[in-house]
């Protein structure tokens, strides 16, 4: 997994995340999807973790995540799953795919929080099987940095977000090893600059 280089991507969002591509991903979005790049960028400026997103715990869809993604929803992204099949000798098998969080024009985001790591699994076979049937041309990680592991131990949490659960380490592990195919990713992981313990 390449370093994402600081020319493609604005200062304020290098300071706010530890940025990753897989495959050119980021020169790829900036210039074949330059509006929903712009649109990810935008929700990634917004997005804050909140004292109150960590206290709550987070199982399932977090309150962190639903307010990420519904400022892409507004932006007219949809929650998107894909009705997809195996035919063979004119025999058709149902071969569902994960439904993806975030979707528009052939860009799939997932943001993954606090679940466990099976999930990134879940998510870059996804990616790898939807960009192979040509439905999207990349693919968005948006996760936590493993440096956020010290507010959650100073806020008496740590054992709520510990080592088997979605931090960005094990994302570059999982995509290292191939778990995207082909497919170009970009991953996001989320600073402590992010945080806000007065909300």
């Amino acid at each position: 997994m390449e370093c994402a280089p600081d020319a493609f991507l604005p200062a304020d969002i290098v300071a706010l995340y530890e940025v990753h591509q897989w495959r050119h991903a980021i020169p790829l979005l900036g210039t074949v999807h330059p509006t929903e790049w712009a649109e990810i960028l935008e929700a990634l400026r917004s997005l804050r973790v909140r004292k109150s997103h960590i206290e709550v715990g987070g199982k399932g869809k977090s309150k962190l995540s639903t307010e990420f993604d519904s400022g892409l929803y507004s932006r007219g992204w949809v929650e998107k799953k894909f009705a997809t099949a195996i035919v063979l000798d004119g025999v058709q098998t149902p071969s569902p795919t994960h439904k993806i969080d975030c979707f528009k024009n052939r860009v799939a985001l997932e943001l993954e929080w606090n679940n466990k790591t099976e999930f990134y699994d879940r998510d870059l076979n996804n990616f790898r099987l939807l960009f192979d049937l040509r439905a999207i041309d990349a693919g968005v990680v948006v996760t936590r940095c493993d440096e956020l592991q010290r507010i959650f131990e100073s806020l008496g949490r740590g054992a709520s977000y510990g080592n088997s659960t979605t931090i960005l380490s094990k994302l570059l592990y999982k995509i290292d090893g191939g778990g995207a195919g082909g497919c170009p990713v970009v991953a996001f992981g989320m600073r402590a600059a992010l945080y806000d313990p007065s909300s």
